[in-house]
């Protein structure tokens, strides 16, 4: 059976933000909810939340890139079977479907978004935010799914959710009152 270099399945990350994903994966309290969903130009003095804006869109590519993948590896299969079967029917399918081409596109986003992914682990964050950005990174290329209850991921997104609540809380500006 040929196998592709990524043999688990990938997250269904998409390309919207940190703030959809904790919205959907993170306890959440509603003010905290309301300041996720704001306008993302107030981030916009962290560059490590810049990089990991770029490092989602990479990851998103990637995964467009692997499914792309392994929907043509499906197809190649049920066209002629394992390539050990039918070596020459396997290369005249896989010219034909394309898998291979895919499969390096493939591998080249894999590259791409552990570049980005690399910068990103360098870049300093200056904001809570930009610190849950990085921690989001991380449990996303670690963990085994999205909502993997084994050590240490509910922690580390309980982590990820109080960064977000301290941030929510010093961004959030003062309450007109009477003095």
């Amino acid at each position: 059976m040929a196998d592709s270099d990524n043999s688990r399945t990938l997250p269904p990350v998409t390309r919207r933000d940190l703030h959809s994903f904790v919205e959907e994966t993170l306890p959440t309290n509603p003010e905290l909810a309301a300041r996720l969903i704001a306008p993302l130009d107030i981030f916009n003095d962290d560059l490590a939340f810049t990089v990991w804006r770029e490092w989602c869109e990479a990851r998103q590519r990637l995964i467009e890139m692997c499914l792309r993948q392994q929907g043509l590896e499906t197809r190649l299969f049920s066209m002629v079977g394992s390539p050990s079967s039918a070596p020459e029917a396997w290369s005249a399918a896989d010219e034909e479907v394309g898998y291979s081409s895919a499969l390096k596109e493939e591998r080249r986003a894999s590259a791409a978004e552990d570049e980005v992914a690399a910068i990103l682990w360098e870049t300093p964050a200056r904001s809570s935010a930009g610190a849950a950005a990085k921690l989001h990174a991380i449990v996303t290329k670690g963990q085994p799914c999205v909502t993997s209850d084994e050590y240490p991921w509910p922690q580390i997104r309980a982590v990820i959710a109080d960064l977000l609540r301290i941030d929510a809380k010093t961004s959030t500006p003062p309450s007109n009152t009477l003095m």
